[in-house]
């Protein structure tokens, strides 16, 4: 067995333990630690504001908006007062969908394309549209006073942001609150361009954040890393990896000596965790030298002296004693009455929706608004769960989402607080999933036939849905000729299906095998000859 196997044996072996609860005779209680997430930080500072029920579970769980965004940019810049207060008249032709508070706002974004906010694309601003990390990343670059293509381009926008030390969000596949308030604790302790401050600094300067709660909010950071071998497991702000050591008692630290020497123990006194971590698992001790030691569910935590960078993991494993701290983003809660369930590391409950097919989410615009996608790189690999019955999928939007034996998972945006399942049986097709139960995978779709007809300058069925390999059929009963061209194109700038020109009573057909929507036209008359097919 190499290296590498082995530590993710022994990484198991430590997950298993870490997951067992510690048995009666622990020692005497520790004292709580300081230890406030990412999500607490921003709202303390003001920065995230949340909505009407503040920074909720809820809130947190949804979607991030290109509004959202634009005014988060507006208040790391200061200039969200002087934006609010705008009265000038011409605005998105699309401000309409906005309060008319926020209409000021697009309306001052209208009038300063030098921000970097001027829409869409034919007048229109789009403020409900989602937003990526990327799109994201660059909202704090040009924050901290770096501007695209002169800094960076737009395509590099994450590579850039990763140098300066953004990163923790960069894979989220579909942006939500709780990423926003990460990313944006990340950017408060950057340096803006060519400067000796933080962009906090600068916001305490310019009066957007309080002093006071600016110098309560300097806490030490603990991450989560990830690697292919051993999974998700903490590290340190700088990435120094964090270990256990299986012959410690609960809240009890034996290291003692020379055992000190080689590791190191890891304490803060106030400390900064991302918001799929729990406060309340991280503690103070007292050691028996009468320093003290921060613990992680018991566990007091340690560095190793041989690891030099961030990254290097080379005490795990060590005499099979020494473990990284595992995290896993998923977990199993239980409630009577209903029985075990799937949830997130804060407790928050996901949903299967039975409309959807292998691999496939078919839920999208208001049902995305009311079910958010749930998407993890952390997951699970110990307890009632296993890694192999997770996946990730790549939604219509680009975005991605995590499956469970295929069914892609979500929350329930009436869910407000760990331990809620108001989802469950919603419209008789949400549901909670049991992973002890022997679970229903998810439905494959079987390939069919199908027929389009063109006739009267338009195609018979304007939104047809197909499975994946189904054949199609398209027939023109005009006299005059009409095709069928797709408007998505394949990486060679072709059409992913064209057919020919056909006369009236030819026919060709065309089978498309990846999931999607597609969007198609008849060239002689794609003025109004369109109509859409979906691929399941």
């Amino acid at each position: 067995m190499g290296k590498r196997s082995k530590a993710a044996a022994w990484l198991l072996a430590g997950a298993f333990m870490l997951g067992s609860a510690f048995p009666a005779w622990a020692a005497e209680a520790p004292a709580p630690s300081k230890v406030k997430t990412d999500v607490q930080i921003v709202a303390d500072l003001g920065v995230l504001q949340g909505d009407g029920s503040g920074v909720s579970d809820a809130y947190l769980a949804k979607s991030t908006t290109r509004l959202q965004a634009a005014i988060l940019f507006l208040r790391l810049k200061g200039l969200e007062a002087t934006a609010a207060s705008f009265t000038g008249k011409e605005n998105f032709t699309d401000a309409g969908l906005v309060s008319d508070g926020n209409k000021a706002i697009l309306a001052y974004l209208k009038a300063n394309p030098q921000l970097g906010w001027s829409g869409t694309g034919n007048g229109k601003f789009e403020p409900a549209g989602q937003i990526t990390a990327q799109q994201y990343y660059k909202v704090l670059l040009e924050s901290l006073g770096y501007k695209q293509d002169s800094d960076f381009t737009y395509d590099k926008t994450v590579s850039f942001s990763g140098g300066l030390g953004l990163s923790q969000v960069a894979n989220a596949g579909s942006l939500r609150n709780g990423h926003i308030a990460t990313a944006t604790v990340e950017a408060l302790k950057v340096k803006v361009k060519g400067g000796s401050k933080t962009l906090l600094d600068t916001l305490v300067e310019q009066k957007v954040v309080d002093a006071a709660k600016a110098a309560g909010a300097q806490y030490a950071s603990i991450r989560i890393a990830t690697d292919a071998a051993l999974g998700s497991y903490l590290v340190d702000g700088a990435g120094k990896t964090l270990y256990m050591f299986m012959k410690d008692t609960p809240d009890v630290s034996t290291c003692k000596d020379q055992c000190v020497t080689n590791w190191p123990v890891y304490y803060s006194e106030s400390i900064q965790v991302p918001s799929e971590l729990k406060a309340a698992d991280f503690k103070t001790i007292v050691r028996e030298d009468g320093k003290k030691q921060t613990t992680y569910q018991g566990w007091p935590l340690y560095y190793f002296a041989k690891d030099e960078k961030a990254g290097d993991v080379k005490g795990q494993g060590v005499n099979q004693v020494w473990m990284v701290l595992n995290h896993s983003a998923v977990t199993v809660a239980s409630q009577e009455g209903l029985g075990k369930y799937i949830a997130d590391s804060r407790g928050m409950a996901l949903y299967l929706y039975t409309k959807d097919s292998t691999n496939l989410s078919v839920c999208k615009g208001n049902c995305e608004v009311n079910w958010p996608i749930f998407y993890t790189e952390h997951l699970p690999v110990m307890g009632d769960l296993k890694a192999a019955d997770f996946a990730t999928i790549t939604r219509e939007d680009g975005t991605k989402q995590t499956t469970y034996q295929g069914w892609p998972l979500y929350y329930y945006v009436k869910d407000t607080k760990p331990g809620e399942v108001k989802g469950q049986d919603v419209g008789k097709v949400w549901y909670v999933i049991d992973p002890t139960a022997a679970a229903k995978p998810a439905p494959k779709v079987e390939a069919k036939t199908y027929s389009i007809e063109m006739a009267k300058f338009a195609f018979s069925q304007k939104e047809l849905t197909v499975e994946a390999g189904s054949t199609i059929t398209f027939t023109n009963n005009d006299l005059v000729m009409h095709n069928a061209v797709s408007d998505l194109l394949k990486e060679d700038g072709t059409p992913v299906f064209e057919t020919k020109l056909l006369s009236k009573g030819e026919s060709e057909s065309i089978t498309i095998t990846k999931p999607g929507v597609y969007t198609y036209y008849c060239l002689p008359h794609k003025g109004g000859m369109t109509a859409t097919i979906i691929v399941k």
